[in-house]
């Protein structure tokens, strides 16, 4: 296929969406769903911490440390569970999950009330997310099988879908805290609600593959698939760097600007290109560049924003450094996601999906928990000299890069029969 074939191919995905069978559409509008409910509640979170229940900052920071860790932490809990018991009783439990925490947040006015609805909701995500995300590559790995559309394409609307429901939620919430903060998480509730029959009427009940094996069954196989492994090592810094758009971006802005009015722009610039350009980008990658030199691209480009701020930094007055970070991350994101999502289950060899794809969330888990402690220490320090933490970032990618480029080199990453170690 050549590039300008690429390009154009996510408009025939886009034609075919009508005629996609409903689980994948639903799964689809999972992902709309999930998130409108998320953002509607968690960007405003720490306000009310701070402003309606006078916490201090460090304990707001532990309310939302655990709620991060509650999700990505365990997110091999919620894959496990998947490969055990199957998608669809997996997703109802996390659907009721985030319903019981938003209330609990809603409600609450002690720190345990508050700590128990943050844990509540972030496990929420650890089951449900693994869930939707194996289903979803199950679903559309037979329609790439016979011929209908790309997996990568799929992942790609997914992804799409996701960010407009990121664009939709805080929009939502703001209109709603004018009234009340309990009436925001009341009414992210009653989405889940939704959301949960939703599934529970329209979302097959496929029988779990490994339902008659031992639970852990799932991690063993995982850890025995070294070629795997590889793989979400390499992959697990690109959650780090993405994070940083809640880090080191605001960061960047209070030093160019003096306050992070900036903030709410470019985060929207970063949701308007995914939006229009994640599917023509997936595309043209998956056909143009293949899945090993679309990674190491994708993980170059991320490195290249960080490296754009240490060298911008010195321009007086202009928000240009965090512009170009914004831009660079974001397309090196649109390169990356959908290629590593389609590549989980080749390289699982289209078994245990959920057990795959929850240790891939963990590791990048893993790598915020471990690397944020350090970049906010760079930050802090970065008085002595002004590069030094941009340039201990653009290094996680490179990285990244250096280890997907050899086993893309050795074949690893080819996309095509799946590379597993274990039976």
């Amino acid at each position: 296929m050549t590039g300008s074939q690429g390009v154009f191919r996510h408009w025939a995905t886009l034609r075919q969406l009508p005629d996609l069978p409903g689980v994948v559409r639903l799964l689809v509008a999972t992902q709309l769903a999930f998130n409108i409910g998320f953002y509607l509640v968690l960007p405003y979170l720490a306000g009310h911490l701070t402003a309606d229940l006078a916490l201090g900052g460090a304990v707001v920071g532990l309310v939302l440390g655990l709620r991060t860790f509650s999700q990505q932490g365990l997110f091999v809990v919620g894959g496990v569970l998947t490969d055990r018991f199957g998608a669809k009783p997996v997703i109802l439990a996390g659907c009721a999950l985030r319903v019981a925490g938003f209330v609990l947040l809603g409600l609450a006015t002690t720190l345990p009330g508050v700590l128990g609805g943050a844990v509540l909701t972030g496990f929420a995500a650890a089951l449900f997310s693994p869930a939707v995300e194996s289903a979803l590559a199950g679903e559309a790995g037979e329609l790439e099988r016979d011929g209908r559309v790309r997996r990568s394409d799929v992942f790609a609307l997914f992804a799409v879908a996701g960010e407009v429901g990121a664009v939709t939620g805080p929009l939502l919430g703001a209109a709603l805290l004018g009234v009340d903060f309990q009436l925001v998480c009341l009414v992210a509730a009653a989405l889940f609600v939704v959301i949960g029959i939703a599934h529970a009427q329209a979302l097959p009940a496929r029988p779990a593959a490994h339902a008659a094996e031992p639970v852990l069954a799932g991690w063993r196989e995982v850890l025995g698939n070294r070629t795997f492994l590889l793989f979400a090592a390499g992959y697990s810094g690109y959650l780090l760097c993405y994070n940083q758009l809640y880090l080191a971006l605001p960061f960047e802005l209070r030093r160019a600007a003096g306050d992070e009015a900036a903030l709410g722009p470019l985060f929207a610039l970063a949701s308007l290109m995914i939006v229009l350009g994640q599917l023509p980008v997936a595309s043209w990658a998956r056909g143009a560049l293949g899945h090993g030199r679309g990674l190491v691209i994708g993980f170059a480009t991320m490195s290249a924003a960080f490296l754009s701020v240490a060298v911008l930094r010195p321009l007086p007055g202009t928000l240009l450094p965090a512009i170009a970070l914004v831009v660079l991350l974001t397309a090196g994101q649109m390169l990356v996601v959908p290629l590593a999502q389609d590549l989980v289950p080749r390289l699982a060899g289209e078994r245990r999906l959920g057990s795959y794809f929850g240790v891939l969330s963990s590791a990048g888990g893993l790598a915020v928990l471990v690397g944020s402690a350090g970049t906010g220490a760079l930050l802090d320090a970065s008085s002595a000299w002004p590069p030094l933490p941009w340039l201990a970032l653009a290094a996680v990618p490179l990285a990244g890069a250096a280890v997907l480029g050899r086993m893309a080199r050795r074949g690893a990453l080819a996309g095509g029969a799946a590379h597993r170690d274990a039976p």
